[in-house]
């Protein structure tokens, strides 16, 4: 397979010089080769987006925008084998784990289908002034533009779909440009939107290197919204960069979760083998950091180690395997050197810590210090910490420890400590009983901190697509 960008609905191979070849993760076999975007290619991706969007976009009928929305989700489905498939294949995502992803994509669709019919506004009742007897207002939610979205490696349809979904059911147009080592299923995602009825350059595709594309996509006049989802450092750089235009950045975090003696233990352990592992810890609200009440410490230890030591590690491909490569050798060789690092300064591997290629086999350290890497920072691998704490007041201060706040995990059965813990800690959203782990695409999604600015979950991803718009009328 052999791709180059999209624009106004036609292949762009570039100019055949920069060639990017996309590799399986996990056995380093070819999957295709992507000629990179041209500068003049990404200008003509811009200038198309804003021609269909003052066209076409921004005038289209609500129903029409949900139809093709609800076409798209019922087309990804009838083909969600293909693209699964194609997920392990360029991401080296598990297999199990792929299919999932297709299926919160498939909602995805559906959510902004029917959001596109609600996306409205609000009467404002003029006379609750003084003085503003006589007067009509309303407010109105008008699409922005041109959005400029960037995406990750790590969900490379579900995160693509959450800024191409809302901006069309929004009224916007958008210039796409994908993670360079995931750019095959994006592009696949595109071509089969339009043929769901979305008109050519409604979504224009540009593939090549954010360090090469980004600064010129995120500061061109005609783009007036950027929603990018990856690291800090790059998000707030492209923040930087943007300028006065509206951003949406969705970032990284070491997502703290707490067990308390009154939890189910035996539901935390299993959510927490799951949170921990699942795609090898490369999300960002991945159980990373796991604070466990003294008096359960040991028989929580207990249950999770063999649990962790019984997953399998493998080619993705296969049905039976629950943990495949990191997306590529440098990234597990960064989370083993973290490993050996912590161990060194008095940490201690319980299960794990072993790495051949870019797979990193399933780890578990205890004896970590707050300073330590694998706690302050993220580690975008399959590697947690337990913690033991004594008292509420001690694991609210640590977890709040952290320049991140995305999502948090409680486990207890006092509706009390769960209210007081929603209020405390410094994170945009709190699971009780829960993991952290746990995304819906239909709830205010995005953190505080380091962790990002403004909201995605469809509905919330909407509206930061639009401006609102007042009318005010003086009856006579």
């Amino acid at each position: 397979m052999n791709i180059g960008s999209l624009i106004n609905g036609k292949e762009y191979k570039g100019n055949g010089r920069d060639l990017y070849e996309v590799h399986n993760p996990y056995n380093g076999e070819l999957v295709g080769s992507v000629d990179f975007a041209t500068e003049e290619d990404l200008f003509l991706a811009i200038e198309t987006a804003q021609q269909v969007f003052e066209q076409t976009m921004k005038r289209m009928p609500a129903h029409q925008r949900s139809t093709i929305l609800r076409k798209s989700a019922d087309l990804l489905e009838s083909c969600g084998v293909e693209f699964s498939q194609l997920l392990c294949q360029e991401a080296g995502k598990p297999i199990r784990d792929a299919h999932g992803e297709v299926g919160r994509a498939v909602q995805v669709l559906r959510f902004a289908s029917e959001e596109a019919k609600r996306n409205d506004g609000e009467l404002i009742k003029m006379d609750s002034a003084v003085g503003g007897e006589g007067r009509i207002g309303f407010a109105k939610r008008i699409p922005v533009g041109v959005v400029a979205a960037i995406t990750p490696f790590n969900f490379p349809l579900n995160l693509v779909l959450h800024k191409l979904a809302t901006a069309i059911a929004a009224g916007c147009s958008v210039v796409l440009k994908p993670a360079e080592k995931t750019p095959l299923s994006a592009m696949k995602l595109v071509q089969l939107m339009e043929e769901a009825g979305l008109p050519a350059g409604a979504v224009n595709v540009v593939n090549g290197f954010g360090a090469n594309l980004v600064p010129k996509l995120v500061t061109h006049r005609h783009v007036k919204k950027v929603t990018f989802t990856g690291s800090g450092p790059v998000g707030y750089k492209i923040k930087e960069m943007a300028g006065n235009r509206k951003v949406t950045l969705e970032l990284g975090s070491n997502s703290p979760n707490i067990v308390f003696p009154d939890a189910d233990l035996d539901a935390a352990v299993a959510g927490m083998v799951k949170g921990g592992f699942s795609f090898a810890g490369q999300a960002c609200i991945s159980v990373q950091r796991i604070y466990v009440h003294e008096s359960v410490f040991g028989k929580f230890l207990d249950q999770l180690v063999p649990l962790v030591k019984n997953l399998k590690a493998g080619d993705p491909a296969m049905d039976t395997t629950d943990v495949g490569p990191l997306i590529t050798e440098d990234a597990a060789i960064r989370a083993e050197s973290w490993i050996q690092e912590a161990v060194s300064q008095g940490a201690k591997v319980l299960a794990g810590g072993q790495r051949q290629g870019a797979l990193l086999e399933p780890t578990v350290l205890v004896d970590v210090q707050p300073s330590m890497k694998v706690v302050c920072q993220e580690v975008f691998a399959p590697l947690v910490s337990v913690i033991p704490f004594e008292t509420e007041e001690e694991v609210i201060a640590a977890a709040n420890n952290s320049d991140f706040g995305l999502q948090a995990g409680v486990f207890t059965s006092d509706i009390n400590r769960a209210f007081r813990f929603f209020e405390e800690l410094e994170t945009g959203g709190v699971w009780i009983n829960e993991i952290s782990t746990v995304r819906q695409d239909n709830y205010p999604y995005g953190g505080v901190k380091l962790s990002g600015i403004g909201r995605e979950g469809v509905a919330s991803a909407i509206s930061e697509m639009t401006e609102i718009k007042f009318m005010g009328i003086k009856l006579n």
